[in-house]
């Protein structure tokens, strides 16, 4: 799944549909935007020469249709895909921090 909150940086995520969950995508279409609910497994593991290894998943449980953006997305929410202003690197405004 892309996952594309900056869309000049999209992440590439990998969820696992165990059991009954696998027909969740049948209905689904490529490109379509959807919400997916999901739990973060981890599990630690030690191989053969006795190195501990760590690994992660995410399985999801449901997956919904994207709600449209709503007009306060689309006014600079955190959830806009625009960037925000203050990642302008043309900005030339002093720097207002204390240190």
């Amino acid at each position: 799944m892309e996952y594309a909150d900056n869309p000049q940086y999209p992440e590439f995520i990998k969820f696992e549909l165990i059991q009954d969950k696998c027909d969740l995508i049948d209905n689904l279409k490529v490109d379509q935007e959807v919400d997916v609910h999901f739990n973060l497994k981890g599990r630690k593991w030690t191989d053969p020469q006795g190195e501990v290894k760590y690994f992660n998943s995410l399985q999801a449980w449901r997956i919904d249709p994207a709600a449209g953006p709503t007009e306060e997305m689309q006014d600079g929410d955190p959830g806009s895909s625009q960037e925000p202003a203050w990642l302008d690197a043309d900005d030339n405004s002093d720097d207002d921090l204390p240190f």
